[in-house]
């Protein structure tokens, strides 16, 4: 008898943590990943960017990512068949961000 108690209260324990489980599963999808930059040009204006999702915020264009090479990353409004040829690159590692013919200087918030 208190075995079957022990298995009973066993499995509503762990019915709970798989319903938990999964509910805090399910409220990360909704959550928005993005993250802000402070850049600068080289006469000091500060420029903020943000990078959402699959998007590049700067002033106010919204650009669209078209891929990466090896550590550069490549956004337009509407991404050509050589990436390399975008409008925007962004290199992460050290903050380098070159629109058109601006090099920007970037950190991270």
């Amino acid at each position: 008898m208190a075995i079957l108690k022990a298995m009973k209260s066993f499995h509503i324990q762990l019915s709970a943590c798989l319903v938990i489980a999964l509910l805090l599963s399910l409220s990360a999808c909704e959550r928005e990943t993005y993250t802000s930059w402070n850049c600068e040009n080289t006469a000091g204006d500060k420029l903020p960017m943000v990078l959402k999702k699959a998007q590049m915020q700067l002033q106010s264009k919204q650009l669209n990512y078209c891929g990466s090479l090896g550590d550069k990353s490549y956004f337009d409004s509407n991404c050509p068949a050589e990436i390399e040829k975008s409008q925007v690159t962004f290199i992460p590692s050290t903050g380098a961000l070159l629109d058109q013919d601006n090099q920007l200087h970037c950190k991270a918030l």
